[in-house]
C-alpha cells in the first residue's frame, strides 16, 4: 500500500480469506483429525520383536547426513528445466502455456522421488538398519533445499530487483514455495519406501 502496487490485496479480500481460513479450513483439519484417528492402525505383514535389534555399525556413505543430500539431488534434477521456466512467468511475467510439458515434468518428478528413496531404503535394509520412516521423508524431500539454493542464484543472476519490498517478496514467497516442494516430495518418497518394505516383507515366508 505503501509503494502504490497494483498488485496490493484489498483489506476486504484479506478479511474474506482470513474468515474462510477460520471458519471453513481450520475446523476441516479437526474433522479430518476425528476421522483419522478412528482409523484402524498399520498393521505389519510380519510379526516383529518387541525388543528393537541392535543396528550395525553403518558404512560411511550410508550415513544420513551423506544419503540424504545425495537423494534430493536426482528430483531436482528432473526438475531443473521446467523450474527455470515457471520462476521466468512468475517473476519476469512472461507466459507460461506448455502445460503439457508441466505434467509431464511432474510425473517424472513422482518416478525419481519414489525410485531413489526406494534404491536407499533397499540399501538401508540390506545394512540391517531398520529405521527408514523419516529418513525416506528427509531423502525424496531434500530436494526442496537445493530448489531454494537455484532460485537464491536465480535472483542475483537473472532477476534485477533493486527496491527492498521486491526482495522481501522475493525471499519471502520462496521459501514458502520450497517448504510445500519439501512437503510433496517428502510425501512421495514416504509412501514409496512403505509401500517398497510392506510389499518384500509380506513375499517372506516365516514359519
Amino acid at each position: 500500500m505503501g509503494k502504490k502496487s497494483a498488485g496490493v490485496v484489498p483489506f476486504e479480500t484479506m478479511f474474506a480469506s482470513v474468515l474462510l481460513w477460520f471458519g471453513i479450513s481450520m475446523p476441516l483439519v479437526f474433522v479430518g483429525s476425528y476421522f483419522g484417528y478412528k482409523e484402524p492402525t498399520i498393521e505389519d505383514p510380519v510379526k516383529t520383536n518387541q525388543i528393537p535389534r541392535q543396528i550395525p555399525e553403518q558404512a560411511w556413505y550410508m550415513q544420513p547426513i551423506f544419503s540424504i543430500p545425495i537423494g534430493g539431488i536426482l528430483p531436482f534434477g528432473a526438475v531443473f528445466i521446467g523450474l527455470f521456466f515457471r520462476l521466468t512467468s512468475i517473476w519476469l511475467h512472461q507466459f507460461y502455456y506448455v502445460f503439457g510439458f508441466l505434467f509431464i515434468v511432474f510425473v517424472i518428478l513422482i518416478v525419481t522421488c519414489a525410485e531413489i528413496t526406494i534404491i536407499l531404503c533397499y540399501f538401508e535394509l540390506c545394512s540391517e538398519n531398520y529405521n527408514s520412516w523419516w529418513r525416506s521423508y528427509l531423502t525424496a524431500g531434500s530436494s526442496a533445499f537445493y530448489l531454494f539454493l537455484y532460485a537464491t542464484f536465480y535472483f542475483f543472476t537473472k532477476l534485477e530487483m533493486t527496491k527492498l519490498v521486491s526482495k522481501i517478496l522475493y525471499f519471502g514467497y520462496m521459501p514458502i514455495m520450497s517448504y510445500s516442494f519439501f512437503v510433496l516430495t517428502g510425501i512421495i518418497g514416504f509412501y514409496a519406501c512403505l509401500w517398497f518394505v510392506r510389499t518384500i516383507y509380506l513375499s517372506v515366508k516365516i514359519d
